[in-house]
């Protein structure tokens, strides 16, 4: 089953450092040569977000986050797992559990 692992963090304006990366890397490394994470990243600022609308034909578009949150997703994994336990336990390990958030979402017939 494919899981999308997103990372939450509560500085909206941070952007993952060398540091941050770098404390991932054994936990993407292992993920990788197992062949159960197969791409993730992180993520720009949420203040250099872009979102897209489309009412009436018109496209709209906004500058920055849309909502105002506490919480702005900084990175994401696409994890390949036997099912929901298996990615419980691979997220359970990832750095930014212990200082951010982490949500797992079920890819739609993965």
């Amino acid at each position: 089953m494919k899981y999308l692992m997103l990372i939450f963090t509560e500085a909206p304006g941070a952007e993952p450092t060398a540091a941050d990366m770098a404390q991932a890397g054994p936990w993407c490394e292992e993920l990788d040569a197992r062949g159960i994470r197969l791409m993730g990243a992180g993520l720009r600022s949420a203040e250099r977000a872009v979102s897209v609308q489309v009412r009436g034909g018109e496209v709209l578009r906004t500058d920055g986050p849309f909502a105002e949150t506490k919480e702005v997703v900084a990175g994401f994994d696409l994890l390949d797992c036997a099912g929901l336990a298996e990615a419980i336990e691979v997220a359970s390990r990832h750095p930014a559990a212990s200082m951010g958030r982490l949500e797992l979402r079920e890819i739609w017939g993965g």
